[in-house]
């Protein structure tokens, strides 16, 4: 996902914006010189074909839109079945770049819109492999409280901390909604946290693409 890498810079602050494109190519070519140097197996567990029909499959359950390009999951499985090496080895030789969300909005209950950014099949498949892989990684550091978007965790679950909680004497709840959280949050803090559990650059630079692909989508 590093085609074009001059375009992929993580700051938020359009002001740093060139200086982060000019860091960001001047150490693309050390990251794929020296990528088996440091987590040599993560990229490579993430593009396993097993990985990846697993991440298809949960696509696929999901029944999501297509996106920009109109493809189906059916046509995604062609496509896999026909161009999968490809699309691996365009990966890892850094030459792959997502392609554009196709924008939509939903309603939301306040007479608002709530703005989406719809993948490609093809995109999302390859960020479903990418989080199969990182779960693992930050699964153990969440808190016992923690409950949303979480395997094996539902809001049932929530309820019922909730209720142990009002048992134990507790009489009062905060509940917040982030108004645009997305459009906010600084990227490049989130780049330099990720940093410290994921050592492969290679994922960091997939990663970096796909949050300025989702800013990009809300503006």
């Amino acid at each position: 996902m590093a085609e074009n890498i001059e375009n992929n810079g993580c700051s938020q602050r359009d002001s740093a914006e060139h200086e982060g494109h000019a860091k960001a190519s001047r150490s693309f070519n050390r990251i794929w010189k020296e990528r088996d140097s440091a987590q040599p197996r993560l990229l490579e567990a993430i593009l396993h074909k097993d990985n990846l029909n697993r991440a298809y499959k949960r696509v696929e359950a999901n029944k999501g839109a297509p996106g920009i390009d109109g493809m189906t999951m059916d046509d995604a499985l062609l496509y896999f079945k026909e161009y999968q090496q490809g699309f691996t080895d365009r990966i890892y030789r850094g030459k792959y770049t997502p392609s554009p969300v196709r924008r939509a909005t939903i309603p939301k209950s306040d007479g608002g819109v709530r703005k989406l950014g719809i993948p490609t099949v093809i995109d999302r498949t390859l960020q479903q492999a990418i989080t199969q892989q990182l779960v693992p990684i930050y699964e153990p550091l969440f808190t016992d409280g923690s409950f949303g978007y979480r395997p094996n965790r539902s809001a049932k679950d929530a309820i019922q901390k909730v209720k142990e909680y009002a048992e134990q004497g507790y009489t009062f709840a905060v509940v917040l909604d982030l108004s645009k959280y997305f459009d906010t949050l600084n990227h490049e803090i989130l780049i330099n946290l990720l940093r410290k559990n994921v050592k492969d650059e290679r994922i960091i630079l997939d990663l970096c693409q796909y949050f300025r692909q989702k800013k990009n989508c809300y503006q």
